[in-house]
């Protein structure tokens, strides 16, 4: 490898607070216990397990609506608990943080359904509740049926969702950074003064999605902005991603489909944003297999083929797409149908499927019933390295959104055989770069890099102690 690329990667966990996840079915194998993710102990121990390996963060996702695409009804879903039912996932954030020092926690909420001045006290109260450990993974959501729950009939288009999203962040920095003075609560006993008010003041946003007067509720969290996430890679998406994201999850069956995108964004936050481009961080999901040796892992992925629910897979596959297979028969070529969105859907999964002859609605399903739209990497530590290291060079991506078959013997095999195959090899981390940090002094592997970098839009923002 070149020295260039011999570079430190990042690692979180992937995890929603439901069953399953990005493996439907994979709940009934008798060493599964994602069902438990009711229990605060579950996550307890999982941020526990994760923070001894060194783990940079847990990463929650998160959806507001049940998968209702397939044959037009949630039924699929609710049968096989694809990703349903799912919990709220900020709630169980402060639990994790009281039983850890080090590890971050990045939490998925959309802006299309809050006002941005509620989020922004949710946000901060869990900033200051883990010491700085909060990332917020910034989505606009995707499903109908989230929209119907929240007062819409449908889901807003897919720019005016991001056209609110770019108003919605401004609101969020102006409520965050500029509102209260670095140093506005003294808390002087002797005058009688907790908070000055000639350091707080309001923020006066006018837009056209929101009016928001401020000031901000909360004091300035040790972040005050959390670490900013984003997953998407539309035009919209890539502007968004170009000017905000410190990080991006991405995901995709093979490197070459998103190292376009990823150079794109990193050139615009360059060209457009004066950002560096090293300095937006790109994780790739993946789902490893791991075994002691290769038989084993091919022994595990076998057996885990046979768990996995077809039906989930397909909720969840027409969910992601908005396209309903369930009008297609058992036996019909995707290829050959007549929908345009179908035939190119399919064709990018034949793509890196040579070997597969015929593509029905059950072939699908069967790609995405194990690790979802990532790949899946089967085999001993050295091998799955080597896979991942493919990413590194083919993609130019930072570290990866680790999904798992089993909760949480998955993380436990990750943590004993993938982590140390990796520190072998002088790609990640023995410690912590800051024991005890913020999430974003972690991230960046800078002490006292607390709040966003210089360069970035949110500093512009800061008001700070004079």
């Amino acid at each position: 490898m070149t020295e260039q690329k011999q570079k430190k990667l990042i690692i979180n966990a992937f995890v929603e607070m439901c069953s399953g996840h990005q493996s439907p079915g994979l709940w009934r194998h008798p060493d599964d216990e994602s069902h438990k993710f009711n229990d605060v102990e579950h996550w307890v121990e999982l941020a526990k397990l994760l923070e001894a390996a060194k783990v940079h963060g847990i990463f929650i996702a998160d959806v507001l609506g049940g998968y209702d695409v397939y044959n037009g009804t949630l039924d699929a879903a609710i049968r096989s608990g694809a990703q349903w039912p799912v919990n709220e996932p900020l709630a169980v954030v402060s639990a994790m943080a009281a039983a850890t020092k080090s590890i971050g926690f990045g939490v998925t909420v959309s802006t299309t359904y809050e006002q941005p001045y509620h989020l922004a006290r949710r946000l901060s109260t869990v900033d200051h509740l883990t010491k700085g450990r909060l990332g917020w993974n910034i989505v606009t959501s995707y499903l109908d049926s989230a929209a119907r729950n929240l007062g819409f009939t449908e889901q807003p288009k897919h720019d005016d969702r991001y056209a609110q999203a770019e108003e919605y962040v401004q609101v969020i920095y102006k409520l965050l950074e500029s509102s209260w003075r670095d140093d506005a609560v003294i808390l002087d006993r002797k005058s009688g003064i907790y908070t000055d008010p000639t350091r707080v003041r309001e923020i006066n946003h006018t837009g056209r999605f929101f009016t928001v007067p401020g000031p901000h509720i909360c004091a300035p969290s040790p972040q005050r902005t959390p670490l900013l996430l984003q997953a998407g890679t539309s035009k919209a998406g890539k502007q968004f991603a170009a000017q905000h994201a410190e990080a991006i999850f991405v995901s995709a069956h093979a490197p070459v489909v998103c190292a376009k995108n990823i150079a794109e964004i990193r050139e615009l936050a360059k060209t457009q944003y004066g950002r560096t481009p090293g300095n937006i961080k790109v994780l790739a999901l993946v789902t490893p297999v791991l075994g002691r040796t290769a038989e084993e892992a091919q022994r595990k992925f076998e057996e885990y083929k046979g768990f996995a629910s077809s039906e989930g897979a397909l909720a969840l596959f027409c969910g992601w797409t908005g396209i309903d297979l369930g009008k297609y028969g058992d036996e019909e070529e995707l290829r050959e149908v007549e929908s345009n969105a179908v035939r190119s859907t399919v064709e990018g999964y034949a793509r890196f499927s040579p070997g597969t002859s015929k593509w029905t609605k059950h072939t699908i399903a069967e790609h995405i019933s194990i690790g979802g739209n990532g790949p899946v990497l089967v085999g001993t530590p050295a091998q799955v390295v080597d896979g991942l290291l493919t990413w590194v060079e083919e993609a130019d991506v930072d570290g990866f959104n680790l999904a798992y078959t089993l909760f949480p013997q998955s993380f436990k095999d990750i943590a004993e055989l993938l982590l140390p195959e990796l520190q072998s090899r002088g790609l990640f981390w023995d410690d912590y770069a800051v024991p005890g940090g913020t999430y974003r002094e972690n991230f960046y592997e800078k002490p006292g890099q607390s709040g966003p970098l210089d360069e970035h839009v949110a500093a512009s923002y800061r008001w700070k102690a004079e």
